[in-house]
């Protein structure tokens, strides 16, 4: 009687369980099968409060275009769009929240609706090696929002976000410049000339970057190198230009960690300038 009772123990609660997901389940199917639209809308409201933000996104994008023009037509659309950023669908739920500000802006959640989009761009975002089309767009978003809200609670998320997405376009330049360093002269290519130059267009756009000092010293290596297998006329020219890339680096990095090689590079290129002749024209 005991073994029984005992095995009935650990039945029962998986009989509950199953009853349970039968149940549900065949509610939920009332629910799509019904033809009462204010019910499958509570019914979505429902199952999006207890996170089932499938079974409501499904309801809802039937919802949709039935409910447009009633009272109701507003929160469904940005519930929508909740239930896709819930569900990790981030380009669905950026063109849902989209939606939304487009068609409601004054609506109660046009300014969540702003920030989601972007925020949601932000997470579809892709690793720096890859096109960073949509990271460029979730900055635009975000800075959309900014400029719109200027005093959101939300501010310093946003900022904090477009930082992250501007040092991964950061980051995706310095893999540029540090290929074409690595390239050096392929070829015939004098690809430091393109490392110093993607390098300098990265600093200049982003001067607030945390990829700065790693910027700095593929200048000055590239620049070093440009010097090194330049022809005689320019090396003078070059090897100044050297020195001065190195003074400037101490001067901004004096902490740095490339601080040592910045000055075995002084060195060089001080040397050199002084068994260098003078040319006339360096150019």
């Amino acid at each position: 009687m005991s073994h029984i009772y005992n095995s009935m123990k650990k039945i029962f609660p998986i009989l509950v369980t199953v009853l349970l997901m039968t149940t549900s389940c065949s509610q939920y199917n009332r629910v799509l099968k019904t033809m009462d639209y204010n019910y499958k809308y509570e019914a979505a409201k429902s199952y999006f409060a207890e996170g089932k933000y499938t079974q409501s996104q499904t309801i809802l994008n039937e919802l949709i275009n039935i409910l447009k023009g009633t009272d109701k037509a507003e929160e469904s659309v940005y519930m929508l769009g909740m239930c896709y950023y819930k569900r990790h669908d981030y380009v669905m739920a950026s063109e849902t929240f989209k939606k939304y500000y487009t068609t409601y802006p004054r609506g109660v959640y046009a300014e969540m609706s702003r920030f989601n989009s972007g925020k949601a761009l932000a997470l579809n975002s892709p690793e720096a090696k890859l096109d960073q089309s949509t990271t460029y767009v979730a900055i635009q978003e975000l800075q959309m929002f900014l400029e719109l809200y200027p005093q959101s609670k939300l501010k310093k998320e946003a900022d904090d976000i477009i930082l992250q997405l501007e040092d991964k376009l950061v980051l995706k330049e310095l893999y540029s410049a540090k290929l074409y360093y690595n390239l050096g002269n392929y070829l015939g290519q004098n690809n430091y000339e393109s490392c110093v130059i993607t390098a300098q267009n990265a600093l200049r756009d982003f001067p607030y970057t945390k990829y700065r000092e790693e910027l700095a010293i593929l200048i000055l290596r590239s620049k070093y190198q440009s010097a090194h297998y330049s022809v005689e006329h320019k090396m003078a020219k070059r090897y100044r230009d050297v020195a001065d890339e190195c003074y400037a680096f101490k001067v901004d990095y004096p902490n740095s960690k490339y601080l040592l090689e910045a000055e075995d590079l002084l060195k060089k290129a001080e040397k050199m300038i002084k068994e260098l002749p003078v040319v006339d024209n360096e150019l």
